[in-house]
């Protein structure tokens, strides 16, 4: 018996074919939310956690978890690959084995690839690569819970990373993504929704997931699967950017703190500095005639 099939022995469930969940598309939502409605589930945003990395994020968007690093700008590793007047963007996506209900592999899969390309297509025309000559920046997107919508928030969390990181960037790019399934449609699906089989007749159904620039209130990126008609395609893409802009404040918000834990007020600056003087002028009190003593402890008493 070859190792193979032992493994199928011991292991069925890794390769037994499991009916597709059925995605009903009548009655509520399996987590509350709203049908036709856009309806994006609650998202937690935090830049500046990896220490190693020149930027990063981390995003939660109900039970889906992501991380992103990016290190960079520097010099390019493939000197034939050169730009001597624009930078270059490499992007990796990467699904870790225990984020999917179906435990996956190690290696990079034809599904990661993918949604890497699909990245770096989101990401790239918001990026001043042409401030970054002859040199590469790279951004790692790790899945740790795939609960959904994977693809839409990476780009945001990759964005976010970048801005982290000091890239200069046109503006931010958020993503969001719908299932159709007939006339009926649902906003930010979750991993069930996503894979589960839809309507009977197999009519007008797909995903369709964008990548915008909202202060410019421009498309960056579309991925579509399934097939869609063109009077669904439409209203869908704008669906996707009115939830794009509905989790557009929860980021800036995100960066803003950011920014401040980098870069504390003035006032706080002083008073760091303030504080400092009188530390120096109480150790030189210890060393000085009476005279001195009595100015420096004046002194002392003022800053602090």
């Amino acid at each position: 018996m070859s190792d193979l099939a032992q493994c199928a022995l011991y292991c069925p469930s890794l390769f037994a074919c499991k009916p597709a969940a059925v995605f009903s598309s009548h009655g509520p939502r399996a987590d509350g939310r709203q049908r036709d409605q856009v309806d994006v589930r609650p998202v937690f945003v935090r830049c500046g956690l990896v220490s190693q990395a020149k930027g990063s994020a981390y995003m939660e968007a109900g039970d889906t978890k992501w991380m992103c690093c990016v290190y960079g700008p520097r010099e390019t590793e493939r000197k034939d690959d050169t730009d001597m007047k624009c930078g270059r963007l490499t992007t990796d996506m990467w699904f870790a084995p225990f984020s999917c209900p179906e435990r996956g592999s190690w290696i990079q899969g034809s599904q990661d690839k993918d949604f890497s390309l699909m990245l770096h297509e989101s990401l790239q025309p918001a990026l001043c690569l042409h401030k970054y000559p002859r040199s590469q920046i790279e951004v790692n997107v790790t899945v740790l819970e795939h609960s959904g919508s994977v693809l839409a928030h990476a780009v945001t969390c990759a964005s976010l990373a970048l801005a982290d990181a000091g890239i200069e960037m046109y503006d931010l790019v958020l993503g969001c993504a719908i299932r159709q399934d007939g006339g009926s449609y649902v906003v930010d699906p979750t991993y069930a929704e996503e894979n589960g089989s839809g309507s009977p007749s197999g009519d007008n159904q797909g995903r369709l997931t964008v990548g915008l620039l909202p202060s410019l209130n421009q498309v960056s990126g579309l991925q579509s699967d399934g097939e869609m008609t063109e009077e669904t395609l439409a209203p869908g893409v704008r669906t996707c950017i009115e939830g794009c802009y509905k989790i557009y404040p929860v980021i800036q918000q995100a960066l803003a703190k950011a920014v401040r834990r980098a870069d504390p007020p003035h006032h706080q600056r002083a008073d760091r500095s303030c504080t400092f003087l009188g530390q120096y002028c109480y150790k030189v009190l210890l060393m000085s005639n009476s005279l001195t003593k009595n100015i420096i402890l004046i002194l002392h008493i003022f800053y602090n």
